[in-house]
C-alpha cells in the first residue's frame, strides 16, 4: 500500500488504518508526496510539443534524451543508493546506449521515482531547454495544471 498524506484527515485515517493491522508488520515513511498525475501528463505533452519542433526525432526519443540530461542529475542527488547504481552500471555506457536504456522499451526508471519537488525540477529543465531552443511550450497554468 502506498498513501501520500497531505492533510490532518489523511494522517487520522492512517493512524486508524494501522491501529487494525496484525502484528507484525512493516511500515516505510517517505518525505515528500508522489509525482502528480498532471505532471506526468504536462511532461508528455512538452515531449509531444518538442518532437513537432524539432521534427527530426519523435517524442520518444525526446523523452530519452530529457530523462538522462535532466532527470539523472537531479535523481542523483536526491537518492545516493540511486546515484551508486546508475554510476556503477549505466555511466560507463557509451552515449547512444544510455539514450536506447531510457527509452521503450527498456525505459531505466529515472523519473518513476521522483516526488513532487523533483519533478518540478524536471519540468523547470524541459522548459529551460526548450526556451533556449526557440521552443514554445504549452503554459501549465493556463491549462490548469501545476508543473
Amino acid at each position: 500500500m502506498l498513501r501520500s498524506i497531505e492533510t490532518e484527515q489523511d494522517r487520522k485515517l492512517l493512524l486508524t488504518y494501522l491501529g487494525k493491522q496484525a502484528l507484525p508488520f512493516t511500515v516505510s515513511v517517505e518525505k515528500g508526496r508522489k509525482r502528480s498525475l498532471d505532471q506526468n501528463r504536462l511532461s508528455r505533452l512538452w515531449y509531444n510539443e518538442i518532437a513537432a519542433e524539432l521534427g527530426d526525432r519523435s517524442a520518444e526519443d525526446v523523452r530519452a534524451f530529457c530523462k538522462l540530461h535532466y532527470g539523472v542529475g537531479i535523481r542523483k542527488a536526491e537518492d545516493p543508493i540511486w546515484a551508486a547504481e546508475y554510476d556503477a552500471i549505466v555511466r560507463p555506457l557509451p552515449y547512444a546506449a544510455k539514450l536506447k536504456l531510457m527509452a521503450d522499451p527498456i525505459d531505466f526508471p529515472v523519473t518513476r521515482g521522483m516526488k513532487t519537488k523533483a519533478m518540478k525540477a524536471y519540468l523547470d529543465a524541459i522548459f529551460a531547454f526548450a526556451a533556449e531552443n526557440g521552443i514554445r511550450l504549452t503554459d501549465p497554468e493556463l491549462m490548469g495544471m501545476a508543473a
